[in-house]
């Protein structure tokens, strides 16, 4: 840990944080404003597009291995999750009086709607802890269970071919719901609660699972594991590759084989297709990683935009096929708001950033793909820095203006 390392870099010396949040603070309150009965109908659009599409999916699935069938379906899934889901769990909606009560992050997803609204490898109750307040608001630190950097410390130090390396980095991509993310959270969740039944404090420290392989929570003969495969494997694995392909026995046995290829290679290709517009938001030798928790709100704000990184925005296809995760520096910002609202926020929160001259990351999916897979393999390396109270900052802004 370099928490305390006097030598690491202040990121920014020149910006006057204060004024910098107060400016955001004041595009927030009028984005709140905003929000209304339009962003609740856009999100169920979206929602209704995802659906629509693994409808059509299945009724094509049946009659052969197809990648229409197979493309259909992984949209359908990498839509409920990267969008749908992703927005509701986070309270998107729960401001608009419109949404009905399913819409909301109490609801949604939860009991049984699990079923309806979002059945997948990961626990949406592992979600909400791991995603919603560890990654959001520790980015970048240890703490942040998603930090790619250090996640891959092992592959990135392993002494052996490039080539193999980018061969793990390649089997992730196309699995890492089921060999990363649905571990990763249910263990995350599972050692904070254990932490709270023991009375300890949640720090960098003793929530760090590097001693613990993610591949240990699928040993069935473990407490652990049992309610592993209870609660995040077998309901979607069931579900995606023995009752549905089931469903098309009528048609004959040759049909539900079809539907069970091509649920498999759907799986595969929203795994990479979400491994794409997730994974690279917050990596690369360009984004900062940080030693230690943030000092106030205004260096929060800070560090979501030094630590993560937005691809091309605009356009409704554009957006929906980025899973709305091309507004990943205003989702940092602020997690709380719907997807629509982020497209409104963007043009303002870049330019706020351009007049106090903060780094706004924004490249194409392509090329930040490639920083996170060379970050992985070793070949780059993020930036770090440390916390700055109120009073080294302005010492550090004085200085910088002699």
């Amino acid at each position: 840990m370099h928490r305390d390392d006097p030598s690491l870099p202040d990121p920014l010396p020149h910006v006057d944080y204060e004024a910098f949040a107060a400016e955001l603070d004041a595009l927030r309150r009028e984005l709140l404003r905003s929000l209304g009965p339009d962003d609740f109908a856009h999100l169920r659009n979206v929602a209704r597009a995802g659906r629509a599409s693994t409808a059509l999916g299945y009724a094509t699935a049946w009659v052969a291995p197809n990648p229409l069938s197979a493309l259909l379906l992984a949209f359908g899934s990498s839509t409920r999750w990267a969008i749908v889901m992703h927005h509701v769990s986070h309270r998107g909606l729960d401001r608009i009086a419109e949404a009905p009560p399913e819409w909301k992050s109490d609801k949604f997803a939860r009991g049984r709607r699990r079923w309806l609204d979002w059945l997948d490898w990961i626990s949406p109750d592992a979600w909400a802890f791991e995603h919603n307040r560890l990654h959001h608001y520790h980015t970048g630190e240890v703490l942040d269970p998603d930090l790619v950097e250090h996640n891959t410390q092992k592959l990135r130090d392993a002494d052996v071919p490039m080539v193999l390396k980018h061969l793990a980095v390649a089997f992730y991509a196309l699995t890492w719901k089921i060999s990363y993310y649905a571990p990763s959270t249910f263990q995350t969740l599972k050692r904070a609660e254990r932490l709270k039944a023991e009375r300890k404090p949640i720090n960098a420290d003793t929530m760090d699972n590097a001693d613990v392989p993610y591949h240990a929570v699928f040993d069935p003969r473990t407490a652990e594991g049992r309610e592993f495969w209870k609660e995040c494997v077998l309901p979607y694995g069931l579900a995606r590759f023995v009752a549905a392909p089931a469903l098309f026995l009528p048609l004959g046995p040759v049909a539900a084989a079809n539907v069970a290829i091509n649920s498999v290679l759907a799986e595969l290709l929203t795994n990479l297709h979400t491994f794409a517009i997730i994974v690279p938001n917050h990596v690369g030798d360009d984004v900062h990683r940080f030693e230690g928790p943030n000092s106030d709100r205004p260096e929060l704000y800070v560090r979501q935009i030094l630590g993560s990184v937005n691809f091309p925005t605009g356009g409704v296809v554009n957006d929906v096929l980025h899973g709305y995760l091309n507004y990943q520096i205003e989702h940092h910002l602020w997690p709380d708001l719907p997807p629509a609202a982020y497209a409104r926020a963007a043009p303002q929160v870049k330019a706020i950033c351009e007049k106090h001259r903060v780094p706004y990351v924004q490249e194409s999916v392509w090329k930040r793909l490639k920083q996170t897979v060379d970050v992985m393999v070793g070949k780059r390396s993020m930036l770090r820095s440390r916390p700055r109270s109120r009073k080294e900052r302005e010492a550090a802004r004085a200085e910088a203006a002699e």
